[in-house]
């Protein structure tokens, strides 16, 4: 068995603190209705056009539809397992992943859930899914398992991916997938690496950040650059091509777990309340600490740059 690095360890301790080869079959149960919804644990967020769309713990899935000032929960979802990503195309068209290998799909906006994918016999998480359209998608986890679909997600093929320079095999946690506006696709994942593909999640390169520690996310700032993020308070700006990266001087070492671009406004967010935001499109930042320390787990950046925010213990509310 193999243990989870700090983030993940620290996020689903009450969950699934490691990942065994082999568990015991999974008997998929709904996720239960619950009055303390919004105070679960979430893991990722996603616009569903003007809808938000976060997703965690226990299945939760969350919607709001005033800007993440309120949310409540969604009508029908088919299992109770984590749900750690989170991706939409439309203001319909949605799917989530999660743990066994999990993917779910919505059509009417994330109130109600379907089965796609689901590994009964091995409990290998997915952490990301990324979608270019309605019909193209990437799923990536554990283990540098990625998972393609043509389809719309009827049907998924598994994709072998190279090893890494100066490793045998392919076996890194791909914890994270970004995009940018060229049809290019990021997967963050360990020992620094930072992959890239630009046929949809077919085949991929490795970008060498010269960071050896673990990267949980990643996104595209406005000018196509780089930034992505990671373990003890790691973030790292590089070019389109993987070269040039750079690590911008934090004062916390907190991990970063989250970053939402909208136009010139850059937020990252992390454990212990970390919270780093440009105005500049990522030429300087500014540094802060929330007030209740809580560890911020995604992000999202309203039209007007306001952020919405999920933590371990559910939803930030909204500043005044």
């Amino acid at each position: 068995m193999r243990y989870l690095t700090s983030f993940m360890g620290t996020l689903l301790a009450t969950v699934l603190p490691l990942f065994p080869l082999q568990a015991a079959p999974l008997q998929p149960v709904p996720a239960a209705q619950a009055g303390h919804a919004t105070q679960a644990t979430l893991l990722g967020a996603a616009w569903a056009k003007d809808r938000v769309v976060a997703v965690g713990d226990h299945g939760m899935v969350l919607l709001s539809d005033d800007q993440g000032k309120s949310f409540r929960q969604a009508n029908s979802v088919p299992l109770s397992s984590p749900l750690n990503g989170v991706s939409f195309v439309d203001d319909k068209q949605g799917w989530a992943v999660g743990h066994w290998g999990a993917i779910l799909s919505t059509s009417d906006g994330g109130d109600s859930w379907q089965i796609q994918r689901l590994s009964s016999e091995e409990d290998r998480p997915l952490f990301a899914v990324h979608f270019f359209n309605a019909r193209q998608g990437v799923a990536v986890g554990l283990w540098s398992l990625v998972l393609t679909t043509d389809d719309g997600g009827r049907t998924w093929a598994e994709q072998t991916v190279q090893a890494p320079p100066g490793s045998s095999r392919a076996d890194l946690n791909l914890m994270g997938l970004f995009a940018d506006g060229h049809g290019r696709l990021y997967a963050t994942a360990e020992q620094g690496q930072v992959l890239r593909s630009e046929d949809k999640g077919k085949s991929w390169s490795y970008l060498d950040t010269g960071y050896e520690g673990t990267l949980w996310s990643g996104a595209v700032l406005a000018d196509g650059s780089l930034l992505v993020g990671g373990q003890r308070g790691t973030l790292l700006h590089g070019t389109a091509e993987g070269k040039d990266f750079r690590r911008l001087p934090l004062e916390s070492k907190s991990s970063v777990t989250s970053i939402a671009v909208s136009g010139p406004q850059v937020l990252v967010v992390g454990l212990d309340g970390l919270m780093v935001r440009s105005s500049d499109g990522g030429q300087s930042f500014r540094e802060q600490l929330s007030a209740d320390g809580v560890s911020l787990t995604a992000v999202l950046l309203n039209g007007g740059g306001a952020p919405v925010l999920f933590s371990r213990r559910g939803v930030v509310p909204a500043e005044d």
